[in-house]
C-alpha cells in the first residue's frame, strides 16, 4: 500500500498563472481547510516547461514554486490528447493556442487552437475517429524537495463548431462520455465533479488530505 505525505491545513501555492485553472483548483480545495494563493498573486516567475510529459512539467512547476515561496506548492499540467492525432496536442496543448509575434497580437487564442485540431481531423476525412481525452497531472511539492504525483483523466469526443461560454481552453469542443453537452455548456459544479482535474483531485484528497 502506498503511503503519501500528508498536507497540513494552511497556505498552499497554486503554481499557475492561468486564471481559469486557478479558479477551478480553488473551488476543489475550498472544503479542506487549505488557503490557496496563486503563483501569479505572489509574483513568482513562470518556469519554462521543458518536460516531455505531463508528469515532468507538473513536477517542474511545483518544485519551482515551492522553492521560491517556501510553501507547499501544487502544480497542474494538463492537456487534450486526440486519438486520431497520435495523442497530440498533449503536453503542447497550450502552445497550439499561442499567437505569433508577427501577427501583432501575441498571446493565447483558444479558438485558433481548436481550429487547428479540427483542421487536422478534417484532413483525415469524414469518418475520422473523434475520440479524445483530457489528462490532468497534479504534482504537490514541499520546500524540502519531497513531492507526490496524481493523474486524472476524462474521456470523450470532439465536436465542431465550438459550443458554450463556460470553462476555458478546449472546453467548447469536448463532449465528455455520457453527455451531449460540451464542457463549456455544463454547469461548473457538474464539470468539477466529472472532469480530469476532479479525477486527479479525488486521488490527491484520498492520498494527502
Amino acid at each position: 500500500m502506498t503511503t503519501f505525505r500528508k498536507l497540513a491545513p494552511g497556505k498552499l501555492v497554486i503554481a499557475s498563472h492561468n486564471a481559469g485553472k486557478v479558479r477551478e483548483i480553488r473551488a476543489l480545495l475550498e472544503p479542506y481547510g487549505i488557503n490557496p494563493v496563486s503563483a501569479g498573486d505572489l509574483g513568482l516567475p513562470e518556469p519554462e516547461e521543458t518536460g516531455t510529459s505531463f508528469r515532468e512539467n507538473a513536477l517542474l512547476k511545483a518544485h519551482a514554486s515551492a522553492a521560491s515561496s517556501g510553501l507547499p506548492a501544487l502544480a497542474d499540467d494538463s492537456g487534450l490528447c486526440v486519438d486520431a492525432l497520435g495523442g497530440r496536442p498533449g503536453v503542447y496543448t497550450a502552445d497550439w493556442a499561442e499567437r505569433q509575434w508577427f501577427e501583432g497580437n501575441p498571446g493565447r487564442d483558444w479558438y485558433l487552437a481548436m481550429g487547428k485540431v479540427e483542421g487536422l481531423l478534417a484532413e483525415q476525412g469524414p469518418g475520422v475517429d473523434r475520440s479524445a481525452c483530457f489528462v490532468c497531472t497534479l504534482a504537490l511539492a514541499w520546500p524540502d524537495g519531497h513531492a507526490e504525483v496524481f493523474e486524472g483523466r476524462a474521456d470523450g469526443s470532439l465536436t465542431w463548431p465550438p459550443r458554450g461560454k463556460l470553462g476555458f481552453g478546449y472546453d467548447p469542443v469536448f463532449v465528455p462520455v455520457g453527455n451531449v453537452l460540451t464542457f463549456a455548456e455544463i454547469d461548473p459544479a457538474e464539470k468539477h465533479r466529472i472532469s480530469h482535474r476532479a479525477d486527479a483531485f479525488a486521488k490527491l484528497v484520498a492520498g494527502v488530505l
